[in-house]
């Protein structure tokens, strides 16, 4: 097989039609052409007046070896390749705490190896979940079990469902195929990029469930992890909690997934003397614009074409005062959703549904956080900064899961006149007029202003006085890394393999997914 890269088409470009463009571009003879395959599909708004795609095809045929000499740009391509071993299913089954990206891609590879895994997850299925969600937004009363932070899926089914990753690993492909498979849409395996939308990921994860039962899998929702057991310096039983009474299963073998707000699970592990270490992070605001004025700063005169989605952008500023902003999970056509887990402190996060096509994009704006700005040497000590940012956000809000919301030009400015411009905030359930000044760190604040500014030069209209910063951006990764060995084991307990966004392994549904995978392939090797 073989890649031809970097083909420019224009955004008319009839994409079912890509046998009949090789053939004529390329003179490839019809009868020796057995497939043709895009591969890679991006935009190029670099010029506003010239906006298209750049692609990529995968052509199998005869005499490739003559193809990769006379097409420009043509390489030499591997089909991918993840191949699964089977075990026989052990008498103490494996156990997957938590059912985000890592713990349901760890299952995953369990069932289909034989493995027989058990999953425990503190929130309940998608669909309870989403009813939990939708109560929460609607009249303000949280589940502390079941939110946007916990449930099947976890954080990230109440996201973009973003699947851009910078990491490069052989697994990467297995993730796009199980996704795709499972019904997500087919261009993941082709953008850029590839996004799910929060609207069909939740079918993807009901449907990636079911497959690991129908292979012997067991997933055990509203089942919160309480503790474990040891014996000779390895786990021999995790606990649990449900319907308030505690069960112990017999285990040798635990992946622990639980993602990056399971608190109660790091104070816990610090407890029983598990090593932790601190970890950097980053904290602030989520920025929205009207969809259709960011749009129109990305596209120029192609805004609106039937070809291109809302436009999406990624941004990054190094200030004068040592410090970097940058954007994060954009949103386009999206909204910023309550993403609050404990009660008394108050989170945002950005979501979007697959079409893109709510009024407003947002993203996050974010100021790294070191382990020098914790003041403590405490493990624990990057969690509580991030806990007291919350409180002060949930009080600044009103007290009761209202959101801080300020206008950019006010903020800008210093002063704040309380009214909004042509963006209305998509938060729910509702806003309070509060500056960031309120909850956050000076050093974030200066961060902000300084930051938002040269954005504002490097995208039209991105410093708009209407744009509306609603905060707290606080759950963009984990302060708190499980400190764990190159056999992904902790270096405290044998048999536990922290894993994933929470552990401090990843940062984003793929390569949270991936760090799952990686993370079953031990406990196989630990089966064997």
């Amino acid at each position: 097989m073989i890649r031809i890269n970097n083909i420019k088409v224009p955004l008319d470009f009839n994409f079912t039609e890509l046998k009949s463009f090789c053939i004529g571009k390329y003179g490839i003879d019809e009868r020796k052409l057995r497939s043709v395959k895009l591969s890679k599909k991006s935009v190029d708004a670099r010029r506003k007046s010239d906006v298209h795609f750049i692609i990529s095809i995968d052509i199998e045929a005869e005499n490739e070896g003559k193809l990769l000499k006379s097409i420009k740009g043509a390489v030499k391509a591997e089909k991918y390749s993840y191949q699964l071993n089977r075990i026989k299913a052990p008498s103490e089954r494996p156990v997957v705490v938590g059912f985000g990206p890592a713990g349901m891609f760890a299952a995953l590879v369990l069932a289909e190896s034989g493995a027989d895994p058990i999953v425990l997850e503190r929130g309940s299925d998608v669909d309870s979940r989403c009813r939990a969600v939708e109560e929460f937004q609607s009249t303000g009363k949280l589940d502390t079990e079941c939110n946007v932070q916990f449930g099947e899926g976890g954080a990230g089914t109440f996201s973009d469902g973003k699947l851009t990753t910078g990491i490069k690993d052989k697994r990467l492909g297995f993730v796009f195929e199980k996704l795709a498979e499972f019904g997500a849409p087919e261009e993941i395996l082709y953008m850029a990029k590839p996004h799910i939308g929060t609207d069909i990921l939740r079918d993807v994860v009901k449907n990636l469930r079911e497959r690991v039962k129908s292979l012997g899998g067991e997933i055990l929702f509203n089942s919160r992890f309480s503790g474990y057991e040891t014996e000779n310096g390895r786990v021999s039983a995790v606990k649990y909690i449900r319907d308030g009474q505690e069960f112990s299963i017999n285990t040798r073998n635990v992946i622990l997934a639980t993602g990056h707000s399971a608190r109660d699970v790091f104070e816990l592990l610090h407890r029983n003397n598990l090593e932790l270490s601190q970890k950097n992070f980053s904290v602030g605001v989520r920025i929205e614009h009207l969809r259709s004025d960011i749009d129109k700063a990305m596209y120029g005169e192609f805004a609106g074409h039937k070809a291109l989605k809302a436009a999406d952008y990624k941004l990054a500023v190094h200030l004068e005062n040592g410090r970097t902003l940058y954007t994060f999970c954009m949103c386009p056509g999206g909204y910023v959703v309550a993403a609050s887990s404990e009660e008394n402190r108050l989170a945002v996060n950005g979501m979007s549904c697959f079409a893109r096509d709510a009024d407003n994009s947002n993203s996050a704006l974010l100021v790294g956080v070191s382990t020098e700005d914790y003041g403590s040497s405490h493990p624990l000590a990057g969690m509580y900064f991030q806990r007291e940012l919350e409180e002060k956000a949930f009080i600044a809000g009103g007290g009761n899961y209202s959101a801080p919301i300020t206008m950019v030009g006010d903020f800008l400015s210093g002063e704040s006149e309380e009214t909004l411009g042509k963006v209305t905030p998509s938060y729910r359930p509702s806003v309070k007029f509060a500056s960031p000044d309120e909850y956050l760190p000076d050093f974030v604040c200066e961060s902000l202003r300084m930051g938002i500014r040269e954005m504002g030069k490097k995208i039209k209209g991105f410093d708009s006085p209407d744009a509306v910063l609603t905060g707290i951006e606080s759950r963009s990764s984990s302060p708190v890394r499980i400190n764990r060995g190159e056999d992904l084991q902790s270096v405290s307990l044998r048999g536990l393999f922290p894993c994933g966004e929470g552990a401090g392994y990843a940062g984003g549904i793929v390569s949270a997914a991936v760090d799952g995978i990686k993370c079953a392939e031990a406990v196989l090797n630990e089966l064997k």
